[in-house]
């Protein structure tokens, strides 16, 4: 069926007639709306627009409900998840979606795309009586009972609301207390036929690796159960079709298409995705349009390279000796690190031991527990921070006196945090021509691996030169307090073998 030789009585018609497989969804989608939305990615790894509109409207069983959409700037999240709304306001009579934005002009914006939906011949008579308080600036509500509205950010607007569907936009902006208190919003409901599962969907760019994408990306990566499903796509994904009268070589956007764009369909021109990668640093585009890792401007170690420093563990170069460094905590965690040092001075970690609200005893039972310590069960040394020699208030023993009672050789050496983190990038980058890295990290440190990339500055504030303390500081305390008094030593001595 053409599309275009339809009139707007017949898909009007034709809008009430619900698709029932991704086939029928995606006629739907050419025949009422004249949209053409691309049902595949060009880019290895990387999911379609067309499959979150497909998860979304058929609430697949084998997936979690919940999901994140990570997608570059001006690929078009909004206007589909105002898509997806839309979708589920004709088709689940009676459902009520959310629509909250990292600020109210966000949430507007996914609105306006919304109203404009609504706003055509085919769709316009299923608005409510009247049409004026029922299509307005906050929300839409149609004659089968169904209804979306924008909320502000803010605790008020979340707690009093129990949609079955809200979708958040630009996630990265939210204040975290909204988005925590958001997660309890939604309730499933029966509309129709179908009873709809509350969700609550994520959308954003994701520009910071310390931001709320980084977590929610992290939870739907990692090899746990899940409970969100996720959806990826950059500027490449939609492209527009790629005229053969182009030729490939010599393109600048060679590198990220591959020619994959002589193949597309999606809504941005090729010129437009020319000028946008001219005007832009690697960074950037790299972060925000090619959505293959966040911007690392305000990162303390931009020279943490997973593909480099994340290794399984090394073959031995001669004598092993095995350290350990330790980050005190009680409501914030504990962590230790347990490493070895091999003859050319090459650390690797192998090991850590993350936990909150428990004694130090119970720390120290987990240093005798780990695989990764001397013949002894011991670490030759570990090393902690100064701030341990304070006697508790209550015992009149320090906490550095229990380790040392318990047989451990604590390290201590007072140095300013500048100096430490200069020490740790020295093992990631070495400044010297041709040095390997000195420093490499174990794959199931999985919190180590995170703060190593979630450290900051505060973000835009390039005066400030101290790191925040909102998490990755714990792990990466524990490594510094190791490297510095592994520094201090004159000479390391290699006594133990593996």
């Amino acid at each position: 069926m053409n599309p275009q030789a339809l009139d707007h009585r017949q898909r009007r018609v034709l809008a009430t007639v619900e698709p029932r497989s991704a086939d029928q969804l995606d006629g739907w989608l050419r025949t009422v709306l004249d949209l053409e939305v691309p049902r595949r990615a060009l880019i290895e790894g990387h999911a379609s627009p067309f499959a979150y509109l497909s998860h979304a409207f058929f609430q697949t069983e084998s997936n979690p409900r919940d999901v994140v959409v990570w997608a570059a700037r001006g690929a078009g999240k909004t206007f589909y998840a105002a898509v997806a709304t839309a979708l589920d306001m004709i088709f689940r009579p009676g459902v009520e979606i959310r629509l909250l934005g990292g600020s109210l002009e966000q949430s507007r914006r996914m609105h306006e795309h919304l109203a404009a939906l609504f706003g055509r011949p085919e769709l316009a008579w299923m608005i409510a009586k009247p049409a004026a308080r029922n299509l307005t600036v906050r929300r839409v509500r149609l004659v089968n009972g169904s209804r979306a509205e924008i909320l502000a950010q803010s605790h008020t607007s979340v707690r009093g609301a129990r949609p079955q569907i809200l979708r958040c936009d630009e996630v990265e902006l939210f204040d975290p207390e909204v988005w925590r208190a958001a997660q309890l919003m939604t309730r499933s409901k029966k509309c129709g036929s179908v009873v709809v599962r509350g969700a609550v969907e994520a959308l954003s760019t994701w520009h910071l690796p310390h931001g709320l994408m980084a977590s929610l990306v992290g939870d739907v990566s990692d090899d746990s159960p899940q409970d969100r499903t996720l959806f990826r796509w950059g500027i490449v994904d939609v492209l527009e079709r790629c005229h053969t009268s182009r030729p490939c070589t010599g393109c600048d956007l060679l590198p990220e298409c591959n020619g994959r764009a002589r193949h597309g369909n999606g809504h941005v021109g090729v010129e437009d995705a020319l000028a946008l990668k001219r005007r832009s640093d690697r960074a950037t585009w790299e972060s925000e349009m090619l959505c293959l890792r966040p911007k690392r401007s305000d990162a303390v170690f931009p020279e943490f390279d997973r593909a480099v420093q994340v290794q399984e563990q090394r073959t031995p170069d001669g004598a092993l000796t095995f350290i350990a460094g330790m980050d005190f905590g009680f409501r914030a965690p504990t962590v230790i690190i347990f490493a070895t040092v091999d003859a050319q001075d090459v650390v690797h970690v192998l090991d850590e031991h993350v936990e909150s609200g428990v004694v130090m005893e119970k720390h120290i039972d987990a240093i005798r527990r780990s695989p990764f310590v001397g013949a002894d069960g011991m670490p030759e040394w570990i090393g902690v921070d100064p701030a341990g020699h304070q006697r508790n208030e209550q015992t009149g023993i320090s906490t550095i006196a229990v380790l040392r009672k318990a047989g451990l050789t604590v390290r201590t050496r007072p140095t300013a945090l500048n100096a430490g983190l200069r020490i740790v990038r020295a093992r990631l980058a070495p400044a010297v021509p041709g040095t390997s890295a000195k420093l490499f990290v174990h794959p199931r440190c999985i919190r180590l691996i995170e703060s190593l990339e979630a450290y900051h500055y505060p973000v835009h504030r390039p005066e400030i030169n101290v790191p925040v303390k909102d998490g990755p500081d714990h792990a990466v305390d524990a490594l510094r307090y190791m490297l510095v008094n592994l520094e201090a030593r004159p000479k390391v001595r290699m006594a133990r073998y593996v």
